[in-house]
């Protein structure tokens, strides 16, 4: 069954790794400020642990988003792995326990685009699933909204190569937290595709399809994204998939758009792409202002320009401009 793609309800909100913008990313207070701002969404990004709790971190190399080099003992630790066939070397998330990673404290990832956000430098902690979770519920109660989580399963083949499989986890931490339908608020997230169709089986909470606009998944599902986003691969994707995560740049040929989001539509799939960023470097040249990369551009416009496509949600690392875009076009404001 497709989604039905005509309800009133508007686009949703996804705060990407919370107001990762305006606090360093995956910590609990990039997830409330995110709610404050108005996201419909927060969003982890899930690695496990060596004792198998899920954590939000973007990479399970923990080097550049942490203050693990700073913590001699854990220096013998640093290693080189290869993932997913790229060779990359720190301190991975598989290697600690919860309770050696809750001794670390979050630092922004991108200080020269952020420097800002280097004040609240070693004030955080990395959350786990459970507590993003709570997060969400607690804040769903205080505000009268309903926060939903949309988790990404980071590199699902490679965890399950090093004997950490995060499917079935996953369903498990979200049945116990109530959440097992189309109608809770969750959507699973993915690049690749033989991990999803396994979740697929597993649960019946929705589920998304990530795109980049070059490569493949790494499971070697599919030989590229471009052949998935064909009539043909998006109707296949819709055999298993709630909607599809497109990189916001597969939208536009230049200034002109694509025709992803009807193809997409047509299949029965949504589209939520990623990610809107408000500098510069982040930004296409007619969004740009000034030619300094840490400047911000016009992210509200470019937002705008992907609602005037018809997307059904988006991720964004500031997500008040989200949330004032989503009202605009709520009430009927150009």
């Amino acid at each position: 069954m497709t989604p039905d793609l005509h309800d009133s309800s508007p686009p949703i909100v996804i705060a990407h790794r919370g107001a990762s913008g305006l606090r360093p990313e995956h910590t609990l207070a990039a997830y409330s400020l995110a709610i404050d701002q108005g996201a419909d969404f927060i969003e982890p990004d899930l690695v496990p642990t060596k004792d198998d709790v899920l954590v939000a971190r973007h990479e399970n190399n923990i080097a550049e988003t942490t203050n693990v080099a700073d913590h001699p003992e854990f220096a013998v630790r640093k290693t080189t792995k290869t993932i997913d066939g790229q060779a990359t070397t720190g301190w991975f998330v598989e290697d600690f326990t919860l309770a050696e990673l809750k001794t670390l404290r979050a630092k922004e990832r991108l200080p020269k685009l952020r420097p800002a956000n280097t004040a609240y430098d070693g004030q955080f902690e990395i959350p786990t699933l459970a507590e993003i979770i709570a997060l969400a519920k607690r804040r769903s109660k205080d505000t009268g909204r309903t926060i939903g989580i949309y988790p990404e399963t980071k590199h699902p083949t490679y965890f399950a190569s090093i004997g950490h499989p995060t499917d079935a986890k996953l369903v498990a931490d979200l049945r116990a937290a109530g959440w097992d339908s189309a109608k809770a608020p969750v959507f699973i997230q993915s690049f690749e595709v033989k991990n999803l169709q396994r979740l697929h089986t597993m649960t019946k909470i929705r589920l998304i399809q990530l795109m980049d606009g070059e490569g493949a998944p790494a499971d070697g599902a599919q030989p590229s994204y471009k052949a998935m986003i064909t009539p043909a691969g998006l109707k296949a994707v819709a055999a298993y998939a709630y909607g599809i995560g497109p990189n916001k740049s597969m939208l536009w040929a230049g200034a002109t758009p694509t025709t992803l989001v009807a193809d997409a539509h047509a299949a029965g799939l949504r589209v939520h792409p990623w990610t809107y960023r408000a500098e510069n470097m982040f930004e296409p040249d007619r969004f740009r202002r000034g030619s300094d990369p840490a400047t911000h551009g016009d992210i509200a416009g470019e937002i705008d320009a992907g609602l005037a496509q018809g997307i059904d949600g988006f991720f964004t690392d500031f997500p008040l401009y989200g949330a004032q875009a989503r009202d605009r076009l709520r009430a009927g404001v150009k």
